[in-house]
């Protein structure tokens, strides 16, 4: 795949704001987090448009499960809807799904389905469409590094060959919407070297003249990879 003009290949966003959104509209949290899953639709298909090989998003995390139960439990649900509903569409469209973070321990029958939704996928080609599940960064960098040890010692080579996001290009820009400026414990080694974007926009509200933005602003930035 040629570099599009905008020059970058791999692109993350910690998607925040949902229950601000919906705070703002006197909506119940998950009305905000439906209006997150419509937005998630809108940028996956900017995505490939706009010659993303690679975006990866923060759905889940391994500290997300602290909120109520009845939040979590809405959440899954979206999650469940969102592949089911969407996964003729990344067909038609060459997109592969691929899940990162500890989802094995998810519930038995998300576990399946996101299986299933990985093998169906697994020949696209267009773009990879990667979502974070039950997903820490030190928790990643711990898997990593004792994998990499049981295999005979550990480098920032070895490490990075057992990242979850091993095989996807290098991550050049990470957004997070809704103000907040951190990490959140997302994908803290990848971002060592990336570009990173913070806009006021909530997530529901996040367009793809948003994410084009975005790029647009990455592609003036210069990058030196800690040389001159």
């Amino acid at each position: 795949m040629t570099t599009p003009s905008h020059g970058a290949r791999h692109v993350a966003i910690i998607m925040d704001g949902n229950g601000r959104w919906a705070k703002k509209r006197f909506l119940p949290r998950v009305a905000g987090h439906k209006a997150g899953v419509e937005a998630v639709r809108n940028i996956v298909r900017a995505a490939a448009e706009m010659e993303l090989e690679a975006m990866t998003l923060y759905a889940f995390s391994s500290e997300n499960w602290k909120r109520p139960e009845e939040e979590v439990s809405d959440l899954m649900g979206l999650m469940k809807r969102f592949i089911l509903s969407d996964l003729d569409e990344f067909a038609a469209n060459d997109v592969r799904l691929k899940v990162i973070g500890d989802w094995r321990a998810l519930a038995p029958d998300v576990v399946a389905l996101i299986e299933d939704a990985i093998a169906r996928t697994a020949g696209n080609s267009r773009t990879t469409l990667a979502v974070a599940l039950n997903y820490g960064a030190q928790d990643e960098l711990v898997r990593a590094a004792r994998a990499a040890a049981a295999e005979g010692g550990i480098s920032a080579q070895a490490i990075e060959a057992h990242l979850d996001t091993a095989g996807l290009p290098p991550l050049d820009l990470l957004i997070r919407t809704s103000g907040e400026v951190r990490l959140s414990n997302f994908l803290l080694w990848q971002s060592a070297y990336a570009e990173l974007y913070f806009t006021d926009t909530l997530w529901p509200d996040f367009k793809p003249a948003d994410l084009r933005a975005a790029l647009d602003h990455f592609a003036r930035r210069e990058r030196r990879f800690g040389g001159l």
